[in-house]
């Protein structure tokens, strides 16, 4: 089965980034200009898009009229040294990221589509490093990011302090998820990371900030887009609930 929605391509010559980035913009059947959408800008967005089936979703959420009007938006990376540079805290490319993020995908995107220009209509979904990006972008940008998807974040000290430091994260909502068996991960740096236990660390300084926040431990659950995948649909219901 085909999709019925309309997937268009976007490319952004960043000043910051100083390479040419495009944007896969997936609209609902239902499209038109008459309505106002929210948005969903995913990193890792091939991956997104081909593993984790969000137009599949998207198709069958808008349908169902269970999410509100939403736009996804897919990023992707050049390799696993790129996506590390970009979408870590204390990667070397991560401060212009976030500025081709906020200052040239955001206006683009308000540009050619109609959104409601309101932070609280904008998500940053991801997995992985791609989650630590989205939570840390909008702790530092609520009014431009109101909406957080994150699906077994890295979380280290360096995220850790963040978090205690952020005093605004009241006006964010957050869904966050880790699976049970994530204690031994293979990352880009490290063969062994327990991504489990600073989830939960993570959890209790999110819970403390009293914000809107929807965290949820898979059973057994490892790192890979199998169970990712599986919960796109809770996912995506919480932060876009019609």
């Amino acid at each position: 089965m085909g999709r019925k929605g309309k997937m268009l391509e976007r490319q952004i010559e960043s000043d910051y980034l100083n390479e040419v980035m495009t944007l896969k913009i997936y609209q609902p059947e239902s499209f038109s200009p008459l309505y106002k959408y929210h948005i969903c800008i995913m990193q890792d967005g091939n991956d997104y898009y081909q593993l984790g089936r969000i137009a599949t979703f998207s198709d069958q959420l808008h349908d169902d009229a269970e999410i509100e009007n939403t736009v996804f938006v897919g990023i992707h990376y050049k390799d696993r040294q790129d996506r590390l540079k970009k979408y870590h805290p204390s990667g070397e490319q991560y401060e212009a990221y976030t500025k081709f993020l906020v200052r040239e995908v955001v206006p683009l995107l308000d540009d050619f589509l109609p959104t409601y220009h309101m932070g609280g209509t904008r998500a940053l979904m991801g997995d992985s490093l791609a989650g630590t990006l989205a939570l840390t972008i909008a702790i530092r940008y609520p009014n431009t990011f109101g909406k957080v998807i994150m699906q077994s974040p890295l979380v280290d000290d360096v995220v850790l302090d963040l978090v205690k430091q952020a005093e605004n994260l009241h006006g964010l909502d957050i869904y966050h998820t880790i699976g049970t068996a994530e204690t031994n991960v293979e990352t880009t740096l490290n063969p062994d990371v327990d991504f489990l236990t600073p989830n939960r660390r993570l959890k209790d300084l999110i819970e403390q900030k009293g914000t809107t926040y929807y965290y949820k431990e898979i059973p057994e659950g490892i790192h890979t887009w199998k169970y990712w995948q599986k919960d796109m649909v809770q996912a995506l219901k919480a932060i876009f609930h019609n």
